[in-house]
């Protein structure tokens, strides 16, 4: 039986990082965290390209932009969908998940989900730096396990 773990180490790693503006109080936090994160397990900051988008939604055509132009390893999309009174939610959610899982499986690159849907502002806040952790700071982590898992395969 043949098992692997990725690596986490980004010496020469290139990645890409979209981040949603809307709800940019959220956002920034998370992009802070996969920053630090990122530098933290080697990745140049030369290496590393963050795109800004108007919101969510945007985030998986983002993604394939820079996945096809194979100028990053892997991807980190960062957002933060909160919950209101109508059903935009529900839609934003559905359709971010679903583009950026496509980028993920339809291109050589792989793509973490760091897009938070929470309920209130509060609970993004958690996520994002607070009480229950950075999903920036995981989602940097996991997308070099995952470029490491790439390599690994391709042996």
């Amino acid at each position: 039986m043949k098992e692997y773990r990725g690596k986490i180490n980004g010496e020469g790693k290139r990645v890409g990082i979209v981040v949603a503006q809307f709800n940019e109080l959220v956002t920034s936090r998370l992009l802070s965290g996969a920053l630090n994160e990122l530098q933290k397990l080697g990745v140049s900051e030369d290496n590393i390209m963050v795109a800004w988008v108007p919101g969510a939604f945007e985030l998986p055509r983002a993604a394939k932009q820079l996945a096809t132009a194979q100028k990053v390893d892997g991807i980190i999309a960062l957002g933060a969908v909160i919950r209101g009174e109508t059903s935009h939610y529900d839609y934003v959610c559905s359709e971010t998940a679903r583009g950026l899982a496509q980028v993920s499986l339809n291109s050589s690159v792989p793509v973490m989900f760091g897009v938070l849907t929470t309920d209130n502002l509060e609970q993004a806040i958690n996520r994002a730096g607070g009480k229950a952790g950075n999903k920036g700071s995981e989602c940097a982590a996991g997308v070099l396990q995952m470029i490491s898992l790439d390599e690994w395969v391709k042996m």
